[in-house]
């Protein structure tokens, strides 16, 4: 039997303030605990952020629209991916891993030797992917995302860390 065809990569753009509506909507339908439209602005003004959108095609055919968005900060040597995520019903099609490897691509560019996220360490998916990428546990924060419903244990983060070819 043949396996259907791959879906097609994701177009990634720069984003701006142009785009902080759009980012703000990805990030809520992404996180409960999502930035609103004035975080997006503060965020996204700051020095060292670049945000990026993925746009890739629908479910239903038709005209690509944005399916999720990465922000990320580069401080001298070092950039952290500070937000990352794909509308739920988009998920498992590529469009995370084209996001990482175009934050990686514009965190090098922009001088960085080394990029860190951080992650839920009950995400496995996202877990797998990242070290699929090369990351590499490099510490964690208990109690860094805050608990989801109330009374039960904020949960834990991982710390990773990717660095590149040629990077101490």
């Amino acid at each position: 039997m043949r396996r259907p065809d791959p879906p097609p990569a994701p177009a990634i753009r720069r984003a701006g303030l142009a785009d902080v509506d759009l980012l703000a909507e990805i990030h809520r339908r992404c996180f409960e605990d999502a930035w609103d439209r004035r975080a997006m602005v503060e965020i996204v003004s700051m020095p060292g952020v670049s945000a990026l959108l993925a746009d890739a095609p629908a479910a239903t055919k038709g005209a690509a629209a944005s399916a999720g968005l990465a922000v990320l900060r580069v401080a001298a040597d070092e950039a952290e991916l500070l937000t990352i995520g794909v509308i739920p019903d988009r998920r498992r099609r590529g469009i995370g891993r084209a996001l990482v490897e175009a934050a990686s691509a514009a965190a090098q560019a922009a001088g960085a030797r080394c990029l860190y996220l951080e992650v839920g360490e009950d995400n496995q998916a996202a877990r797998r992917l990242y070290q699929s990428l090369g990351f590499v546990e490099a510490g964690y924060r208990r109690g860094y995302y805050a608990a989801r419903p109330p009374g039960v244990a904020a949960r834990t983060a991982l710390v990773l860390r990717r660095r590149w070819a040629g990077s101490a």
